[in-house]
């Protein structure tokens, strides 16, 4: 959004006009005359002799008048409550109904078809053309114009398909995503006085009652409202006051109706389309109607905060519920660029990978930790505030992740590094892409021919569109049913991924995922979650190291990252009756772990002492004492430093305690696991054991003469 320097007309030459616009000399631009606040009584007189005839007006400035001792914002009970009362003839979206409504009115419906077909077919027609005769370069530009004025002439459903657009450099060139990208704020406006109006109406009281001064032009319009910036007069503080567009209930309606009938024939007659499209659509037109109704978003807006405002990177702007309907939102006004302004953001200091990083870390708080999350981040949404932060805005469109498809999620990450197709397939029980009668097993060798392929490069640069393209031929070949939250999912990473790419064409977004994944995956006590953990760090009843190691180092990464909570989960599976399995494993590495750190420090300490007395000492060789090749010794001695690095890498770690160890001192006071140190000791005593007899049997090798 723009700073504070736009004209602003006084609240009060707005009745004094009669509420019309036209030209009127009483609009000052005139930032220091406007900002200037009569005084309370002086107003109401004024009001009150031009209305002494409207008890509803008197009324009304009357509880304005006592605005002053409550701000209506965050957290002011009575306020949201008068909110919620003014929205409870609110639309919602029904099918049913939009179908009993446009079925007897075929002339409007054939009109709205012919001229979406015309919109969309003449603009397929150009590019056609442009390509046989080998000018589609050429025409790009005048092509990607072309397709922002079509869009934005057909109306907000399509607008929002123009700005999901707009964030895909995967999908289209420069000169597109450039014009789309207007779409996001830059839309037609609708008349001032009919957004004034509409405020009074919504509001039930007079436009000057509430502000002082407001923007004498709309500083953003986008596909469903307009915003202005104002003073409260009250307290002078600014704000943002967005009101809805006149009719647009009518206008989405009658496109909602078109597109679900043409799912349905999609769903009948196209094959390779699995997934439920009516379902799709219908999840898509409920979340557009949600966004119709800006008391349910300003709840939205208040729950996002309390989930994720604790952030010290990110800002939510609170709510002024009394000046707040369902036509009319009004919140704490933001300074701020959009992310796909990279110049703009340079200008101030800030790194655009820096803040798309924030996006994507809070993206998967909401998408993984608590399951809501904003469904509709594109660049208009998402601003860089002059202090570094990333500052959300727009929560309209919002959904939820069922509890089990986030840990589904996060576990099918984990088998994908581990390249265990046979759990991918599995999740998507859980995912619920599958039922439970269909047989997984002829997916797995899907998953494995594209992951096999793809996994060749490390994870950290796989590219997020690589992965969702993947599963794509995958969902289409097979039986799948795709949830409606997870095409939200996606549209929601891919457009922090497509923003990222602006700044970074080689940036990749799970690599800047990985470092939550593994916070979660160390700290976490869900049992599906400990579960992958163990599975990802044992294979053939061998403890894989390595894992740990880079799992930590990438956790550490993660801010939320507390080291005194990692492998918590797996030491209290330790602790219970279901953990013997477990035990065994841990036993048989720690006579691992042991040795190799008893027997690198015999190592050491035989390297450290002088020549002349080295002669003197059996060696570590394959006639020493302690018999083992340099292959050997090499994989011992690097068992030892890897156990050591991890043990400073837990040390190091924010908010380490040495009471991480408590765990494992309990672990051998449990009655089920008492004879654990037995365990250990018994086991470090035969392998040391073992080779000494090995040494004693095993005759020397001749001295070669």
């Amino acid at each position: 959004m723009a700073s504070a320097t736009l004209p602003l007309f006084n609240c009060t030459s707005w009745k004094q006009n009669n509420g019309r616009i036209s030209g009127s000399a009483k609009f000052r631009p005139n930032v220091r005359a406007t900002l200037a606040e009569p005084r309370p009584g002086e107003l109401a007189r004024g009001n009150i002799n031009n209305n002494k005839n409207n008890d509803n007006i008197v009324r009304s400035l009357e509880r304005s008048l006592k605005a002053p001792l409550s701000s209506g914002r965050n957290g002011d009970a009575e306020a949201e409550a008068r909110a919620l009362a003014r929205a409870t003839e609110a639309t919602v979206y029904d099918p049913a109904k939009l179908n009993d409504k446009y079925i007897n009115r075929p002339l409007k419906v054939f009109g709205r078809t012919v001229e979406i077909f015309f919109g969309l077919g003449s603009f397929a027609l150009k590019l056609a053309l442009d390509q046989r005769s080998g000018r589609l370069n050429q025409n790009k530009r005048i092509r990607a114009v072309e397709l922002r004025k079509i869009l934005t002439r057909l109306g907000p459903t399509f607008v929002k398909v123009g700005q999901g657009l707009s964030t895909r450099p995967d999908l289209c060139p420069p000169e597109y995503l450039e014009e789309l990208s207007e779409l996001q704020d830059a839309l037609p406006t609708f008349p001032n006085g009919d957004a004034f109006a509409c405020i009074e109406r919504e509001l039930e009281l007079p436009l000057e009652s509430i502000f002082s001064a407001i923007s004498a032009s709309p500083i953003a319009a986008a596909s469903l409202g307009q915003v202005y910036k104002a003073h409260l007069r009250y307290s002078g503080q600014m704000v943002a006051v967005k009101v809805q567009r006149p009719k647009i209930e009518e206008a989405i309606g009658l496109d909602f109706y078109l597109v679900r009938g043409l799912s349905k024939l999609i769903n009948k007659y196209v094959d390779i389309v699995s997934s439920d499209v009516v379902a799709l659509v219908d999840e898509f037109a409920r979340r557009v109607y949600q966004e119709l109704n800006y008391v349910q978003e300003a709840q939205n807006a208040i729950k996002f905060k309390e989930l994720y405002g604790d952030r010290p990177d990110v800002f939510v702007p609170e709510i002024f519920w009394d000046y707040t309907s369902t036509k009319v939102l009004t919140m704490d006004w933001v300074d701020g660029v959009k992310l796909n302004e990279q110049e703009a953001i340079k200008k101030q200091g800030l790194d655009l990978l820096e803040l798309v990083n924030t996006g994507i870390q809070c993206s998967l708080r909401q998408l993984l930790e608590y399951g809501y999350f904003h469904a509709d981040p594109h660049p208009g949404n998402l601003l860089a505030t002059p202090e570094g932060k990333l500052a959300f805005l727009d929560f309209g469109m919002m959904s939820e992740t069922p509890q089990q498809a986030r840990f589904a999620i996060i576990g099918h990450v984990v088998h994908m590094v581990n390249r265990d197709y046979e759990a991918m397939a599995r999740d998507y029980y859980a995912l619920d892409f599958l039922s439970p009668d269909i047989d997984v097993t002829p997916i797995v060798p899907a998953l494995k021919n594209f992951f096999d392929d793809a996994l060749n490069s490390t994870v950290s640069e796989l590219n997020f569109k690589t992965i969702v393209d993947g599963l794509g031929a995958v969902l289409y070949e097979y039986p799948f049913d795709v949830p409606a939250y997870y095409a939200l999912i996606l549209r929601s990473l891919t457009v922090l991924e497509g923003l990222a790419l602006y700044a970074d064409p080689n940036f990749k977004v799970l690599a800047a995922s990985y470092p939550y994944f593994a916070k979660r995956l160390l700290t976490d006590n869900n049992p599906y979650l400990r579960d992958a953990l163990i599975e990802l760090l044992f294979k053939d009843g061998r403890f894989r190291w390595n894992r740990l190691e880079n799992l930590l180092v990438q956790g550490r990464k993660d801010s939320d990252f507390a080291g005194k909570d990692a492998l918590q989960p797996v030491l209290k599976l330790l602790l219970g009756p279901d953990g013997e399995e477990l035990r065994t494993l841990v036993v048989r590495e720690a006579v691992r772990v042991v040795e190799a750190i008893l027997l690198g420090t015999a190592i050491d300490s035989y390297n450290s002492v002088p020549d002349p007395i080295r002669t003197l000492i059996p060696s570590g060789s394959a006639n020493g004492f302690l018999r083992m090749n340099e292959n050997e010794q090499a994989t011992m001695l690097e068992l030892r430093d890897r156990v050591l690095r991890i043990w400073g890498l837990l040390r190091s770690s924010r908010g380490f305690d040495p009471d991480l160890l408590q765990p494992i001192v309990e672990i051998l006071q449990q009655p089920e696991a008492r004879d654990i140190g037995g365990r250990v000791v018994g086991g470090i005593t035969q392998r040391l054991a073992a080779r000494l007899l090995q040494q004693v049997l095993r005759p020397a090798s001749p001295v070669p003469t």
